[in-house]
């Protein structure tokens, strides 16, 4: 189950995806009405005549499992002065799918997408509008391809990252007479070899240029373009392959550099796009859009 954030007029909205489907806190969104009495705000907005039939024919599409008997019963006494209906309700009684409720950091009640537009609509037009605004923007991150391969090239690194330093454990460490607990000295030495090659500049070099990208605990490596990261798994592996031929550190940085230098010059002739650094979610959707233009 992954989470992320909307902002929608200040608000911040949580939205999860789950079994590829995607819930939204419609606690966070009843902020927008009352934001000391969200539970209130749905269920106002549960007793309607028009939501219960609109939740029960979500249902009906989508939940086999639902419980049409006890969902009758409800839409017959909806929109009397009388009846009142919680999220709780309704999920137990009809064994609803729709509507969900979370426990812990991010916890509330949680409705499926058509549910939480549905209940937009009913917060304010306006508000709709917003949020349907800001969930396309996400959409549109999450599919462009280059912000995709970015992210595969930033998992791929992490992963050569454990190879690489599994093989400085093995290969280099036995070699060493470190006192205890200083092993570290020997990753962060073998990182930076590969830092310089490609970015020339070691990851201290880095933090003390970008004190502020550092606070939010980024590194170099976070806003390498894809070509860079593309190269870095590569510079990893043969890393590790070297150090595994007990290649000196003098000969593999030398090796390292000349191969860095000759791959990002061909990658970076290929696609533009590519040699972007990605200081922002929206970097590669703004720019392609801005060389169509």
């Amino acid at each position: 189950m992954s989470k992320t954030k909307l902002n929608v007029n200040e608000i911040e909205i949580v939205l999860y995806k789950q079994n590829e489907e995607e819930y939204i806190s419609i606690t966070d969104m009843a902020k927008y009405r009352d934001s000391e009495r969200t539970n209130y705000v749905i269920q106002n907005w549960m007793r309607t005549r028009s939501t219960v039939e609109f939740l029960g024919l979500w249902e009906q599409l989508n939940n086999p499992n639902f419980k049409g008997i006890e969902f009758d019963a409800f839409r017959i006494e909806s929109g009397s002065n009388s009846f009142t209906l919680t999220p709780k309700r309704w999920i137990e009684s009809t064994n609803a799918i729709g509507i969900t409720s979370k426990s812990g950091r991010y916890g509330g009640t949680y409705a499926h997408k058509d549910i939480a537009f549905e209940f937009a609509s009913w917060l304010s037009p306006t508000f709709k509008l917003y949020l349907i605004t800001e969930y396309q923007r996400l959409k549109e991150i999450e599919t462009n391809e280059y912000n995709l391969e970015w992210n595969v090239k930033r998992i791929l690194s992490k992963t050569n990252y454990f190879i690489h330093t599994d093989a400085v454990k093995n290969y280099i460490l036995p070699n060493k007479n470190y006192e205890k607990g200083t092993g570290w000295l020997t990753y962060a030495e073998e990182a930076d070899l590969l830092n310089v090659a490609l970015f020339n500049c070691t990851a201290k070099d880095w933090r003390e240029a970008n004190p502020e990208l550092s606070k939010k605990t980024m590194n170099i490596r976070d806003i390498a373009s894809i070509n860079e990261l593309a190269i870095l798994s590569n510079l990893e592996a043969l890393n590790a392959e070297m150090i595994k031929e007990n290649v000196t550190k003098e000969e593999r940085f030398l090796r390292l550099r000349e191969i860095a230098r000759y791959q990002l010059s061909v990658l970076n002739d290929k696609d533009f796009m590519k040699t972007l650094k990605k200081l922002n979610e929206r970097v590669f959707v703004d720019n392609k859009k801005r060389i169509k233009e």
